[in-house]
Formats: C-alpha cells, sequence, structure tokens
C-alpha cells in the first residue's frame, strides 16, 4: 500500500459530498458534529497545545510484521473527522513491510515543518493469551519493541504528537495460535485476552512515566491512549461485513474520544441507543498530552495501596464441641451430620475457580491465575487456622475429606480434583460442568461414588447479568433458569448421596459504586468490557431499572426451581437455596470510600479477604434452617462460624427444617381472549397538525392500510379444523383488524383507537378484499406490492372518509414468506435482488404520489424455526411442508437448507440497505421505518421444551389470533423504540400489560431523522413535494459512513456560508499550485 493523494479541487467538492450524504448515509448511530473548531492562531510551538485544526498529517504504525487492515480502516475514519477541522489533513499510510521499515518509511514522509499526529497501534491479538505462556515475558517483549521504536521516532521526527494504542482490532484468529492446552474455550479466552490487554497498558504506562513521556522537547510527546480501543467479538454474527464496519466505526469513537483532552461527557448511548460524542471545548480544546491532561481517573498504576490489607491471615476459629458423624451412615439427606460429608464439589465461574484471590493488589496479571486453594467453597489449601473454605471448615468434622482443590490451575489440573469451574462460564455451561464433576467422582479409587455422601455448590450467573443487554431474549431469567435446571437434573439423576447448594447470583449493584470513585484508581475501563452492562446504565435510568429487574428476577427464579420440590424426590439428594448473596453491602473504609482489600486487582473479581467472608457466610447458612437463613452480606469480620444446633444436629433441608415450600400460585383460569391491558395517560394529538413525519405522533394518524399476504389477510387465524383454515379473519389481522376494542382484540388499530377513536381504515369481521385498506391477498409475493400499492391509492382517493391530501396515514407493509417458501422452485424470479426490486418499485410509488405518509416495513422473519413446529394431524403434517417446501423439505446442514438460511439474511440485509440507504429521506412528510422484531424471532415454547402451538393455526404455518396479538404489541413496541436500537425478536409470551407508551421526552413515532440526535430533530430536511425524481441508489460503500454523517449535517448547518468557502479554497487552491509539496496524502 502507498501513499496516494486525493486532494478536493474546491469546496463545491464538499457540497456534492453533503448533497449524496444526505440520500447516501447507512448510519445508524449520531453523527459526529462539532462546531466550529479553528486552529491555533498561529502555529503552535508546543505539542501540549496542539488544536486537532493544527494537524497537518496523521499517520500510524502498527507493532507487527505481518499484512493488518483494521488499523488503516480505522485511521482512514479518523482522517475523516479530522478532515472536518482542517480540510487540508493528509494522512500518510505505511506500505506493508517489517516494522522497522515502516518506521523508516513513515520519518523519511513525514514533512518536518508541519504537525503530525502518529498512532502506534499494539495489537493484542498477535499475542498468545494461553495458560501455558508466560505472560511476563510476552508484555516484557512487547514493551522493549514500543521502547526502540519511540526512541526511533523521538530521535527523528519533530512537530508530532505520538499516541500508543493498545488495540484488540476485530481479528480473533491469531488470538492463542501457540500449543494452547485442550479444552481451552471461549468464555476463558475472553477473560484472559482482556486481562492481557489490561497488563499491557499498565506495562506501557510504567514505561513511558519512566522516560517521562518523551517530552524533553516541546515539539515531540508521546501518550498512551487511556484505555485499549476494543471490540467484543463474542457473537459470532458480527463477522459480517457490516457488522464489522459498525465495529470499526465503534473503534474509531473510541479513538476520538481517547485523542481529546479528558471531559465529563465522553462517547456513550443513552437511554434511547443515541451516541452523543465529545467534542473540543473552549475550555479543553487541545489533543490530549501527559502534561495538559493528567487525572489520576486516567491511570491505572498506583503509586499507594488505598486499602491495605489490615489482616494477613485468613483463617477462622471453629469453637464448636460436637464434630462427630451418625453413629451409622444416614440413609436419608435429611439427617446429615458435617462430619458425615466425604466428598466436595463445585460448579461455577471465575469466582469460584478463584481468578486473582492471591494476587497483589498493584498486580493485574494476577487475575489470570485460578487460586483454586483459595476458593472458598472448594479450596482446601493449609487449614482453617490460616485459610478459611468449605473444605477447610468441613476437614474439622472429617479430616478424610476429599475432593477438594489445591494451589492454582485450570479446571483441567489434577490438583484441581472436583473443582469444575471455569472462569467466564455461564449458565449453560453447567451441563458441561455436571458431566465434568460426575466423571471425576466416577473416575477417583478414592470415591465411593454410590456410598459416600457429597456437598456440591453451585455458584453461576454473575457471567450472564453481565451479558445480559446484548441479548435479553438469550439471557433472560427463563432462559437462564432453564440452564441450571439442565445441571441440577443431571445431578439428581445421577449422583447419589448429594445435598447440593445453589447459592442464589449476588447482587451486583454494589459493585457500580466502586468504579463511581476514581480516587480508588479502579482500571474501569477494564471491568466495562467484562461486564459492560452492570456498569454501563446511568442511574435511575430506564435500563439501570432493567438491571436491577433482571438481577432479582435471577435471583427470584432460582429460589422459585428449588421451592418447586423438583429435587425432592427420593431421601438421598436435595437441593438447598443458600440466599447470603442476594442483598449485598459494600464494604466501606473510614471515610466513607469502598474499601478495595476485598477486590482482586481487576476491582471485578474478589480477593481472599472477600472469599474467606463468602466461606463463612456459605457455612453458616448451611447451619440456618429454611425460612430463617441469612440474605444479605455486609463483610463483617465480627461474624463468627456457628454450630450446628443440639437439638438438630444436621445440615438443614427443608424436610429438618419443618418448612414447607411456597405452593405454586393456582392454574389461571382459561384465556377468553387476546386482548390488551392500555395504561398510557398522554394520548393528545399534536397541538397543530404537523407538516413533518418526525414530529408525527399516535394520535395524528387518521388513516390506516396494509400490504401483505396471508398473515395481514388473517388467514386461518380463528380456525380450530381444516374448514375453517381458508377464513380470512381479517378484523383481528395484527397490522390492520379492528373487530372489538384493545381490551379483546389486539390489533395495531386498536391501540390507536386509545389516541383517535376516529381512526379509519381497519378491517372488519371475516371476509376477503375490499376490507377497509387492508390490501392484503393471500399467497402474495413480493412481485404482487406494486398491485396492491396502485389499488391503496385508487381507494383512498376515490373515499370520502380521507382528505388525501391533508390526512396522516400510517402503511404497514409484510411480504416475503412465500418469496423464501417457493424460491427453490424459482429461483430467477424470487431472487433477493428481484424481491428487493418490486420492493423498492412499491416505495417509490408511495413516495411519488402519496401525500403524509409512514410506512412500517416489517423485516422478514427468520423462516428457520417453523421445522420445530409439528403436531401429529393432518393439517400441520400434511399442508405445512405444501404451503413452505423449500424451508421445510431439506434435511437437517445439508446444503439446501444452509442456502436458504443464506437466503433468508441477505433478504433482511438488502431490506436494510433499502430502507436506510437514504433514498426515500427526501421528504419532510414521508418516511420508511423499517421494524425488525422478526429479524431474531423464536418460537415460544412451553414447560417440557417443546414449541407453543397455540400461537399457530390448524396448519402450524399461519398465526393463531394469539400469534397475530403478538405481532401487533411487537409491531406497536418497535414503533416507539429509537432507530438502532429496536427489538429485533420477539419471545411471543403472553402478558397483557406489555404495550409500552410514549414519553414525554419522546411523544413522537421514531424514524431514522428523530432518532439520531436533537440537532436533526429541529434540522429537518427540506420539504420536497410527491412527484419529484427520486435520487439514484447509492452503492453501500459509495461514501464513507462517517464522512456521510458528518457532512450531511454540516451541510444543512453552514449553507449560507457555503458561497464564501467556495471562493476562499479556489484561491487558496490557487496560490499553492505553484508550491512543491514534500509528500502526497490522503484527503477526505
Amino acid at each position: 500500500m502507498g501513499i496516494k493523494d486525493k486532494t478536493f479541487s474546491s469546496c463545491a467538492q464538499i457540497m456534492i459530498l453533503a448533497l449524496l450524504a444526505c440520500r447516501c448515509s447507512a448510519v445508524k448511530s449520531g453523527p459526529l458534529y462539532c462546531a466550529a473548531s479553528s486552529a491555533s492562531p498561529s502555529t503552535p510551538v508546543s505539542v501540549h497545545s496542539l488544536r486537532p485544526a493544527d494537524v497537518s498529517v496523521i499517520s500510524a504504525l502498527v507493532l507487527s510484521d505481518v499484512e493488518r487492515s483494521d488499523e488503516i480502516r480505522a485511521l482512514n475514519m479518523l482522517s475523516e473527522i479530522m478532515f472536518t477541522f482542517n480540510p487540508d489533513v493528509s494522512t500518510v499510510l505505511p506500505e506493508q513491510r517489517s516494522l522497522i521499515d515502516k518506521a523508516e518509511y513513515i520519518m523519511e514522509s513525514l514533512s518536518p515543518a508541519q504537525w503530525k499526529l502518529l498512532l502506534l497501534f499494539i495489537p493484542v491479538d498477535e499475542l498468545s493469551v494461553c495458560t501455558d505462556q508466560d505472560f511476563s515475558a510476552t508484555i516484557d517483549a512487547t514493551v522493549n519493541r514500543v521502547e526502540q521504536t519511540l526512541d526511533s521516532l523521538h530521535k527523528k521526527l519533530k512537530l508530532t504528537l505520538v499516541h500508543v494504542v493498545v488495540w484488540s482490532g476485530l481479528s480473533r484468529e491469531r488470538v492463542c495460535q501457540f500449543n494452547c492446552e485442550e479444552g481451552y474455550d471461549e468464555n476463558r479466552r475472553r477473560l484472559d485476552t482482556i486481562v492481557l490487554m489490561a497488563s499491557l497498558q499498565e506495562s506501557i504506562s510504567a514505561l513511558l512515566e519512566r522516560r517521562g513521556w518523551f517530552s524533553d522537547r516541546e515539539d515531540f510527546s508521546v501518550l498512551l491512549q487511556s484505555s485499549p480501543v476494543h471490540t467484543d467479538l463474542s457473537n459470532s454474527m458480527k463477522a459480517s461485513m457490516s457488522d464489522s464496519s459498525r465495529d470499526i466505526s465503534m473503534l474509531t469513537l473510541q479513538l476520538w474520544n481517547n485523542l481529546l483532552q479528558p471531559m465529563t461527557d465522553k462517547t456513550e448511548m443513552d437511554g434511547r441507543g443515541i451516541f452523543t460524542i465529545p467534542c473540543p471545548s473552549e475550555e479543553k480544546p487541545f489533543l490530549r498530552t501527559q502534561k495538559n491532561s493528567y487525572s489520576p481517573e486516567f491511570s491505572i498504576s498506583q503509586t499507594e495501596d488505598h486499602s491495605p490489607l489490615l489482616n494477613n491471615v485468613m483463617g477462622s476459629e471453629l469453637t464448636c464441641e460436637d464434630r462427630s458423624p451418625s453413629p451409622s451412615i444416614p440413609t436419608s439427606v435429611h439427617a446429615l451430620r458435617p462430619a458425615d460429608i466425604k466428598v466436595v464439589a463445585a460448579m461455577g465461574d471465575s469466582l469460584t475457580a478463584a481468578n486473582g484471590v492471591g494476587a497483589a493488589q498493584n498486580n493485574l496479571l494476577g487475575v489470570l491465575t485460578q487460586y483454586r486453594g483459595l476458593s472458598w467453597s472448594i479450596g482446601g489449601d493449609e487449614n482453617l487456622t490460616t485459610i478459611t473454605t468449605l473444605p477447610n471448615i468441613l476437614r474439622e468434622f472429617n479430616p478424610s475429606l476429599t475432593g477438594y482443590s489445591l494451589g492454582k490451575g485450570s479446571e483441567n489440573s489434577e490438583r484441581s480434583f472436583l473443582n469444575q469451574a471455569v472462569p467466564g462460564a455461564k449458565s449453560d455451561d453447567m451441563v458441561t460442568q455436571a458431566h465434568a464433576v460426575i466423571k471425576r467422582m466416577k473416575d477417583d479409587k478414592g470415591i465411593d461414588f454410590q456410598n459416600d455422601w457429597k456437598i456440591i455448590t453451585v455458584f453461576i450467573g454473575g457471567n450472564d447479568m453481565c451479558a445480559h443487554c446484548s441479548d435479553t431474549r438469550y439471557y433472560s431469567p427463563d432462559n437462564i433458569v432453564k440452564y441450571i435446571r439442565e445441571g441440577l437434573d443431571i445431578l439428581h439423576n445421577e449422583v447419589p448421596r448429594a445435598l447440593v447448594n445453589l447459592v442464589e447470583v449476588l447482587d451486583l449493584m454494589p459493585l457500580r459504586r466502586l468504579h463511581q470513585d476514581p480516587t480508588l484508581g479502579c482500571p474501569t475501563w477494564l471491568v466495562n468490557m467484562l461486564c459492560r452492562c452492570v456498569l454501563k446504565p446511568k442511574d435511575e435510568s430506564h435500563e439501570f431499572q432493567k438491571l436491577q429487574e433482571f438481577n432479582q428476577a435471577y435471583q427470584r427464579g432460582m429460589s422459585e426451581l428449588v421451592e418447586s420440590g423438583r429435587y425432592d424426590t427420593h431421601d438421598n439428594f436435595t437441593v438447598v437455596i443458600q440466599p447470603f448473596f442476594r442483598n449485598v453491602f459494600l464494604p466501606v473504609l473510614e471515610d466513607g470510600r469502598p474499601d478495595r482489600s476485598y477486590f482482586s486487582p481487576d476491582c471485578f473479581h474478589l480477593s481472599q479477604k472477600a472469599h474467606t467472608h463468602m466461606a463463612r457466610a456459605l457455612w453458616n447458612n448451611l447451619m440456618e434452617p429454611l425460612g430463617n437463613k441469612t440474605n444479605s452480606e455486609d463483610f463483617n469480620p465480627a461474624v463468627p462460624l456457628k454450630c450446628p444446633e443440639k437439638l438438630s444436629p444436621y445440615l438443614r433441608t427443608y424436610h429438618n427444617s419443618n418448612y414447607t415450600y411456597n405452593t405454586p400460585p393456582p392454574t389461571p383460569p382459561p384465556t377468553t381472549n387476546w386482548g390488551s391491558d392500555f395504561t398510557c395517560v398522554d394520548t393528545a394529538s399534536s397541538d397543530t397538525v404537523p407538516t413533518s413525519v418526525h414530529r408525527l405522533r399516535p394520535g395524528d394518524i387518521k388513516v390506516v392500510a396494509s400490504l401483505g399476504d396471508s398473515l395481514t389477510a388473517g388467514l386461518g387465524a380463528k380456525a380450530e379444523n381444516l374448514l375453517e383454515l381458508l377464513d380470512e379473519e381479517r378484523g383481528v389481522a395484527w397490522s390492520i383488524g379492528g373487530d372489538e376494542t384493545l381490551e379483546t382484540v389486539t390489533t395495531l388499530p386498536n391501540i390507536l383507537k386509545k389516541f383517535n377513536p376516529d381512526v379509519f381504515g381497519f378491517s372488519k369481521g371475516k371476509s376477503k378484499r375490499p376490507n377497509g385498506l387492508n390490501m392484503a391477498v393471500t399467497g402474495a409475493k413480493a412481485s404482487n406490492i406494486p398491485e396492491q400499492v396502485r389499488d391503496l391509492i385508487t381507494t383512498l382517493k376515490d373515499s370520502t372518509e380521507v382528505d388525501f391530501e391533508k390526512d396522516w396515514k400510517l402503511v404497514t407493509l409484510f411480504i416475503g414468506g412465500n418469496d423464501l417458501c417457493q424460491y427453490c422452485h424459482d429461483r430467477a424470479s424470487l431472487s433477493p435482488s428481484k424481491y428487493i426490486s418490486h420492493i423498492r418499485d412499491s416505495l417509490d410509488v408511495l413516495y411519488n404520489e402519496v401525500p403524509r405518509v409512514l410506512v412500517n416495513f416489517v423485516g422478514i422473519l427468520e423462516i428457520e424455526d417453523l421445522r420445530m413446529i409439528k403436531r401429529d394431524t393432518l393439517g400441520c403434517s400434511l399442508l405445512q411442508e405444501n404451503i413452505c417446501p423449500c424451508f421445510l423439505e431439506p434435511r437437517e446442514n445439508s446444503p439446501e437448507i444452509n442456502e436458504m438460511k443464506k437466503v433468508n439474511r441477505d433478504l433482511q440485509m438488502e431490506t436494510e440497505r433499502l430502507v436506510y440507504g437514504g433514498r426515500y429521506d427526501g421528504r419532510q412528510d414521508f418516511a420508511v421505518v423499517l421494524q425488525p422484531f422478526f429479524e431474531n424471532s423464536a418460537v415460544a415454547m412451553v414447560e417440557d421444551g417443546t414449541p407453543d402451538l397455540t400461537f399457530f393455526s390448524v396448519d402450524c404455518f399461519h398465526f393463531s389470533e394469539r400469534g397475530q396479538a403478538e405481532m401487533a404489541i411487537a409491531l406497536w413496541n418497535n414503533m416507539l423504540e429509537p432507530v438502532g436500537s429496536k427489538q429485533n425478536y420477539n419471545n411471543f409470551t403472553y402478558d397483557r400489560s406489555k404495550i409500552q407508551c410514549p414519553t414525554k421526552e419522546q411523544p413522537f413515532i421514531f424514524t431514522i431523522i428523530n432518532s439520531v440526535s436533537d440537532v436533526l430533530t429541529t434540522a429537518v430536511p427540506t420539504t420536497v413535494a410527491p412527484g419529484t425524481p427520486l435520487p439514484a441508489d447509492c452503492s453501500s460503500d459509495s461514501i464513507p459512513a462517517w464522512a456521510a454523517a458528518v457532512l450531511a449535517v454540516g451541510g444543512l448547518i453552514i449553507g449560507w456560508i457555503v458561497t464564501w468557502i467556495i471562493f476562499y479554497y479556489r484561491e487558496r487552491k490557487n496560490r499553492k499550485k505553484n508550491q512543491s509539496t514534500e509528500m502526497n496524502g490522503t484527503k477526505f
């Protein structure tokens, strides 16, 4: 890759780009827009007073000897941002050579007379993160390479600011490429990579501090960006190019944020999914250096230990006099004494694997070490006088206890024994861990598997909480409990003579406080990578409320699972909830600040001090009867170890506690309708009829209409037999039906009636077309939609109930199921390109001919799950496969089914490109919004894990009235969610209270414009009358996404200055014609 020159000839090109940006931008997140930030009055003499507009050249070096592209893509995007401050900025890209050659090339290319910004990328993904590697040696070698490179740059470059970037990039192929132990899984890879990244950040910070940030001259300085630049690629779907581009954009945002002087308003997403991006301010106008930006909040290294351990002895005193076992081996788990326990085992995550428990507080790399011998529930190092763990307590009763873990190592180590916890594990790993524990028990000759009494402690759910916001369906409380249930079921069915401690997931809210106090010096950015969903929400926000609800729902679900009595079917097995972590109170110092000594160096995992308290709390819970167990943990060191009661010297269970499980609530009466409750208070329309679709309230809608196929026609929605299957129940159709009221029939029009009782166009009863403005035709494909649009326009114009020019119209379009189901029979005419062509033609007609329209375009559903719908009836066995042969006939994992899945995804992606490609953004009174709730929808399941067939009609293909109601709710809720943060799945669970309400802050139906920012909600596109020719289609990569967003906003705001700018740049260019330049660069 050489150096290229793409200089704009005049500012007229800027305006062309701005115009194209309005048409072609596919950016969903908020644009970068900063008020005009001028260069310094004169060329700065100090690197510490360098503004973005002063930078003439931007370049990068990558600490790698292999070809890489992610860093170059990020540099190009960053150049686009810098261009908004200095249109003359150049980008110099190095050739793909060795690091030394690249450094020499950069130094020879950069002009000595211009201020330069140089990024030195350190890609972590090229470092091995396997546990059998020497982490310290790897980091030391990397730091030495950084120092050598910086020495060369410092020697040969002037007028340069270097930012060192610890960078995760997007690649995962090179991580752990060397000799990894067998079983090194994704969860551990992620944890190890994050900690390695943090340790590298810390080590380079120490290097720069030792070298004085290479700032012995005023024209050169080096700064380590305040946190690594990273993205989480745990979702394999992000391998697609569109997601890759968005990830690079997000990484670029982090780069930009770290370039600026620190400020309180950092890059983040608010509750509506809208990005707010910091800009240079009058108080802090400079690019960040150590001298102009030092703050302890932005440093990992600790100069002092704010929370020294007060007591290095972590032992406990046990005062119990009676430590004898039962006179004979008990046959009932309810008569089990502590001394009867012969075997201990544990399942869980890094808190049970004991990551970082024994690490010194200044040794971040120590978090990677699994101190299993110190683990609260399963460790067996030393004895109770020095180390408090559950096994060490039990060994005071039975010195022959076995199963505990010793020393350090992974779950595969022999010394880990029955500690099968895996760092990073989630609840869906419980089945695997249960099998591993059972195998090790059976394989050990020292364990009598059938006769020895066992205690197995299960503690899981923290990592699920940390990830819940990334996929609220997958990490739903119901799913988490299901996974835990599957693991416990295996233990229940296969392990005799066992008492299982199910420790409730801990209350994670106090963790937030630890990271809200910068004086503690916690690496908060690191914990944001480990547990973003817990730290990210703002206090009192909707997201924070959801976080609390999820945390409590996890705890409640675990308790209800045990209270069901599922694991009390025989006397030699039980599960007991141990609730001491239900309410956690953060330990504090005398000055009121959180006591960091209870945490490992990352301020996320727990230290040995905390493990000591956890072991005591677990033991005391074991001694306490059900109904009277301690359900809080305040880390009070004065809490003693309890002893078995004389009258009941047993480990407490529901039976020996005289405890009665809470009986489940009575089965609700059969549902007689699928209506919904309505709780919205503000249902008023706008004070005056809005002229902009981006200011449209639900009450402003006067007309509803729908386009589609049999699902919108309501085919078979009320059918109870094959004869009724052909009935089109249009009155209950999800997007257009108007039968009865919302209280008994849930449809979009019935919801809108609550805002405007006079809404017109809904269909009623059971009949074919015409029926209101429901234009759907059973069996329709995308090719039929243009005709439906023509019929709709004719009907609208002919109707005496509709003011065609002035009434606001809501049109819902849902089509594509039949295209997919028949694709394999006619690939040419049913291809994704043909599908999009028909949809584009249809939307073009609406755009050109119909005023005041908001189009709900519902994305095509993921049809694969339809293969799960089975019922032993004639309708399901014969009709279903005839209706959708291309998805239902191929065998699992066959090339045919894989082809269909790809076509399904292609239709979804092409739809998104069409809707958000800018083609329909030219009119103020017209918008198309993609409602994506069907994109990842899953079939609802009943208790036994089979599909809930009540959502489907008798053919196991079309939706029943219940399914139609769920679609209506999902569509309505999508309308009230901002573009970019819309729920892209539907879990099909019945609840009368799921309907969302508009808020005072955002009372409008969301469009891409009013979803982006407050700037754009006021700067609405210029009105274009219907009939104005549409812009030509824009390719997805015609204009960089950043340039589109930035220039679009810039063009809108500074339009009246354009003429002056054109002449200014033309004159400036003429002055430069005769000047020679020392290099060429890429300009945007």
